[in-house]
């Protein structure tokens, strides 16, 4: 895919960034913020959600096209759940730890914040929030950010709820797990400032920075999310949501950009064509005794095939706008919302079990000629009825462009159609909950990442490569707080970034870590208590057995310091063994004894210890 000249076709882009933050509860109740898996489940229950009015009576558009799919919800519980997460009580006041992370993230970008910050209802109908909304509090507005390309205006702060998490499909619905629902979850908004893909990464990376420079986020796969805001001058807002991975978003854009592009083409050409769409029509006699399996098996369950003619379409419904994606994979996501597997069309016919006779007798019963196109779906007729109506609908809106909607991220960087773009309808007061007065004079300014950088070099000694793997590291907070106890900085960063991934490429399950267990075994080396030798052990000790504390496992493991006198024994006895080697190379004979020495102390004393006793001991013998 060539590359778009972005500022001709007037790209216009914004970001939306969702972080999860690290609180010891969650927003709105007492519960604590820890995944759980869903084997852990102690109860399940189900909900079907309906969208509501708002205060002036209007009903969200996306809101009520998500209630036409008939779905159960079905929720699984832990033994932490609480009623204000079933929406069985009425939540608690706004978690003031979160309020204080954003404030601080507000500070970073120069934004102000809002002198009452009240609580909202966002309308959700899809089953991920058990009352079906999500609670929002815009916390501040006005700042910025800085990219190589100019500066990206930060429209909006907020501080909201995050949604529980999808476990799986299941015959009725979606089952969700309760455990993620309702942590503190920042959101961020940007301006649309960005004009290319290369400019939005970047955008994204820097607010992604600053966020980690609070300490108070949390990390891993999951714990952010990224929305992109995109159009081009002919095209029309999209809104790509759930981008997991920080590095998709200029592909993301580029895509998007691309789709539109091609929507744009296919709109003129059809226009050319002075092309309509038909009326649904029943083709099922079309296919009596049909050998396409998927259109056969509908039928012998007693169900359709539902077609409508897309007059002058022939030839565009295959047509490529992004990635192994066409303008009927358009159509087919439309129809999979209402049940479908998917859909055929004639531009790919005959195909599937689908004959040339089939294709010619379907063009026919509908009345579609050479120049046109037929769409089908086959499934329980009620199912293909709403799903060839949903096809029908989505055609029509080709011969006018590209459509305003909300759509999925997909992994390879294209999207798909999920719903309507929400619109004001969907947000409404939380009554339940009284507003607040932020206030960030009582908020230290964090410390950028790229400035504990600098710091950790000059202060500490580290070199640059190991200070930006720290600073920019999962356990960043404990770096800081062991050091100021009084550990060694390099023995602290060594341990947390080097330490820690080898015995994670090894597979130790060092998630099994918390920073207790990694702080008791720094103090025990800072003590005198533990050799540097041992730590790699006693760490994969006790990631093994969590539940020992740090001296338990170093004495179970033999692994407690030892002193000179036993240090020079056994130096003195693996030297004695090598008496020949000692006496025919002298001090050249130190690295292979070196390891020796290190082999019968097992870990037990400092390198350093070691080395000073061996050398003093071959040169006694030289």
């Amino acid at each position: 895919m060539s590359e778009h000249d972005y500022d001709e076709l007037g790209l216009v882009a914004g970001l939306e960034i969702h972080q999860q933050l690290e609180t010891a509860t969650k927003l709105f109740c007492q519960c604590p913020t820890e995944l759980r898996e869903p084997e852990e489940s102690t109860r399940r229950f189900t909900r079907y959600l309906h969208p509501t009015r708002s205060e002036l009576g209007e009903i969200d558009q996306a809101a009520l096209e998500e209630s036409k799919v008939d779905r159960e919800f079905e929720y699984l519980a832990y033994d932490t759940t609480c009623l204000v997460e079933e929406d069985e009580e009425p939540p608690h006041e706004l978690d003031e730890e979160a309020l204080e992370t954003v404030l601080e993230i507000a500070q970073l970008m120069d934004m102000n914040a809002v002198d009452q910050a009240h609580v909202m209802r966002k309308l959700v109908v899809d089953g991920s929030n058990t009352s079906g909304f999500q609670r929002s509090t815009l916390i501040a507005t006005g700042g910025q950010i800085e990219t190589s390309d100019g500066a990206v205006g930060i429209e909006d702060l907020l501080l909201e709820e995050e949604s529980a998490q999808r476990v799986a499909e299941t015959d009725d619905g979606v089952r969700y797990s309760l455990d993620r629902l309702g942590i503190p979850l920042v959101e961020i908004g940007t301006s649309p400032d960005i004009s290319s893909p290369e400019q939005a990464l970047e955008a994204a990376e820097r607010i992604g920075m600053l966020l980690r420079s609070t300490g108070k986020v949390k990390r891993g796969l999951g714990t952010i999310r990224q929305d992109v805001n995109v159009s081009i001058a002919e095209g029309a807002r999209v809104e790509i949501k759930g981008v997991q991975s920080l590095d998709d978003i200029d592909d993301i854009v580029r895509n998007e950009v691309a789709r539109q592009v091609e929507l744009v083409a296919i709109r003129d050409e059809l226009e050319e064509r002075e092309a309509s769409v038909g009326e649904a029509q029943d083709a099922t006699e079309v296919f009596d005794g049909t050998e396409s399996g998927v259109i056969g098996g509908a039928l012998d369950s007693g169900g359709s095939v539902m077609a409508v003619p897309l007059y002058g379409f022939d030839g565009l419904v295959g047509r490529e706008i992004a990635p192994d994606r066409r303008l009927g994979t358009e159509f087919s996501d439309h129809a999979k919302r209402h049940g479908a597997g998917g859909i055929f069309h004639t531009d790919e016919l005959p195909a599937y079990g689908v004959t040339e006779a089939e294709v010619a007798d379907l063009r026919e019963a509908v009345g579609a000629g050479s120049e046109d196109a037929v769409a089908i779906v086959a499934a329980d007729t009620g199912v293909a009825e709403a799903s060839i109506d949903a096809v029908a609908e989505r055609a029509g809106t080709a011969l006018e462009g590209v459509p305003e909607e909300t759509r999925g991220a997909n992994d390879d960087g294209t999207t798909r159609y999920l719903r309507p773009l929400p619109g004001a309808a969907r947000m409404y007061p939380e009554t339940d909950v009284p507003p607040v007065e932020p206030d960030p004079s009582d908020v230290p300014e964090p410390e950028l990442l790229t400035a504990k950088v600098e710091r950790y070099q000059d202060e500490y000694d580290l070199g640059a490569g190991l200070a930006e793997q720290v600073a920019y590291g999962k356990r960043m907070p404990l770096f800081e707080d062991v050091v100021a106890d009084g550990i060694d900085p390099t023995l602290a960063a060594s341990t947390l970034e080097s330490t820690l991934t080898e015995l994670r490429r090894d597979d130790v399950p060092v998630e099994n870590l918390t920073d207790s267990h990694i702080e008791s075994v720094l103090r025990l080396v800072e003590d005198g208590e533990l050799p540097n030798e041992g730590v790699t052990d006693l760490l994969e000790a006790l990631a093994d057995d969590p539940d020992q504390t740090a001296e338990e496992a170093a004495e179970a493991a033999g692994l407690g310091g030892v002193g000179e006198d036993e240090v020079r024994e056994a130096v003195v006895d693996v030297v004695e063994r090598n008496e020949a080697q000692v006496a025919d190379e002298g001090m050249q004979a130190f690295s292979g004894l070196m390891g020796e020495c290190m082999g019968a102390l097992r870990g037990k004393a400092d390198g350093d210890l070691v080395s000073q006793v061996l050398r003093e001991e071959i040169q006694k013998r030289t």
